[in-house]
């Protein structure tokens, strides 16, 4: 019998942010629905645990370059949404964000990638304006931009509340790193307007890379 298993959001930040008493032996969660699918392998039964993982997708970076989720096959990467004439929490997110490309910019597995949820004014020159303007610089984060509908269907799959337009506010959206690993799993979420979550992020992203799943590409 298949079983679906769902964990919101809300869920994600209140195990994500528990402490392990040992960092050798801690392993971070997989989060999102999953599926035990049981098949017959030489004439025994076997289940397996199928995860939710981030579906295809096809969006354009601030190089004109098209990026695709083959374009991340190999990385582990972090994830987040965003618009370039933001004034409330966008610009704090990526303060902190270069926290993490400073880090791993050269570690060559780990990337990141910003999704624009306002692509009628985010062209490709406006985005590479504002990577300019935050050092950004070479293939470790890249800031894309699409159809708005592929855009706002894809934030569900990350989990994080669909953004959605408002007259005062023009956007409103979460302000969640999410890290996804190799295998285009979510194994975390942080509020990427808080140092020490975004100090956590950095912890789990090198205690990712040590798990052996994410050491064979």
């Amino acid at each position: 019998m298949i079983k679906y298993f769902f964990i919101p959001l809300i869920a994600i930040v209140v195990l994500s942010s528990c402490k392990f008493n040992s960092t050798e032996n801690k392993k971070l969660p997989i989060f999102g629905e999953r599926e035990a699918v049981t098949k017959t392998v030489n004439g025994q039964q076997q289940t397996d645990t199928v995860y939710h993982t981030i579906p295809a997708f096809s969006f354009v970076n601030q190089y004109g370059d098209s990026i695709t989720d083959k374009s991340l096959d190999g990385k582990i990467y972090v994830a987040d949404f965003f618009f370039t004439t933001c004034p409330s929490i966008c610009p704090i997110m990526h303060r902190n964000m270069l926290n993490v490309y400073n880090k791993f910019k050269d570690a060559g597995d780990v990337s990141i990638l910003s999704f624009t949820i306002d692509p009628k004014y985010d062209s490709v020159p406006v985005l590479k304006k504002y990577a300019d303007a935050l050092n950004i610089t070479g293939n470790s984060w890249w800031l894309v931009q699409g159809k708005k509908e592929a855009t706002y269907n894809l934030a569900k799959s990350y989990l994080v509340t669909t953004p959605r337009e408002d007259a005062k506010e023009k956007f409103i959206h979460d302000g969640y790193f999410i890290l996804i690993d190799k295998q285009k799993r979510i194994r975390g979420s942080y509020i990427g307007t808080d140092e020490k979550e975004v100090a956590r992020l950095i912890e789990d992203i090198q205690t990712l890379r040590t798990e052996p799943e994410q050491q064979g590409k």
